[in-house]
């Protein structure tokens, strides 16, 4: 399968210290790669850092019997859930990166793609969450969480549930937003799902993020909400189908270096 791609050149830009000395600066070319399973705990720091405040992110770990842990204790548990799963997305999925050290991350699940199944479920970690989580944490993980996901998307896609993109995962930290980088990654995926012929599907948690993905080609479909909280958590679904002759791709994507 042929993939339209920009050519990405290293290049050099001065840099100068106190003394006024000259130097050459590496520049980071914004070239979409593959996360390898060595960087999975760098790739969840990012993802990490990006759902940090996002309620749905943190709808199994903000729960009523973990009031009296500390927010330094909740958050490493986030981060952990995070590297199970940015794991489970390497051995059985597709993670990419672009930009600075993993300065974006996506996480997808690609046509026919399947990371539930119990060979992944133990060598990423996933099992270890039985036994992080609190009682009401995996009870939403397990009953609520997880099965809303995957009846929903299988109600809205029908006989495609199993040859669309999943964008199950965007985020990029901190210190790198403002950049593009989370389009470009859209961006590399949706090229190929034009040419295939294939649609594109995601849950968005925050309003404020609904115009940037129709921007990249997405329509809203319907919302769902997780509600074993005190407030409801709404999400919306969305829904990208197929432009054929749309070419946006941002190259080949390359492991990991």
């Amino acid at each position: 399968m042929a993939n339209a791609s920009i050519a990405t050149v290293l290049k050099t830009e001065p840099t100068g210290d106190a003394a006024g000395t000259l130097s050459l600066k590496p520049v980071v070319p914004q070239t979409v790669r593959k996360v390898l399973m060595k960087d999975y705990k760098a790739a969840a720091a990012t993802l990490a850092d990006a759902f940090r405040n996002d309620k749905a992110t943190r709808y199994v770990v903000d729960t009523p019997d973990m009031e009296d842990y500390s927010e330094e204790y909740k958050f490493q548990l986030h981060t952990e859930i995070f590297e199970h799963l940015v794991a489970s997305f390497i051995l059985a999925g597709l993670a990419t990166t672009i930009g600075e050290n993993f300065g974006s991350v996506a996480l997808w699940l690609p046509p026919g793609a399947d990371n539930s199944g119990w060979c992944t479920f133990f060598r990423s970690g996933l099992w270890r969450l039985k036994y992080k989580l609190s009682a009401e944490g995996s009870l939403r993980w397990d009953k609520e969480f997880n099965p809303l996901l995957l009846s929903t998307k299988k109600e809205v896609l029908g006989e495609r549930d199993e040859d669309s993109y999943y964008l199950v995962y965007l985020g990029t930290k901190s210190g790198a937003q403002g950049q593009g980088l989370g389009r470009k990654l859209i961006e590399d995926i949706t090229t190929l799902a034009d040419e295939d012929g294939r649609c594109c599907y995601l849950e968005s948690s925050h309003d404020e993020n609904l115009p940037f993905y129709k921007r990249c080609g997405f329509e809203t479909f319907k919302s769902i909400s997780l509600v074993r909280d005190a407030k409801p958590i709404n999400l919306t679904v969305m829904l990208r189908e197929p432009k054929p002759g749309r070419v946006l791709g941002f190259g080949p994507i390359e492991d990991s270096k």
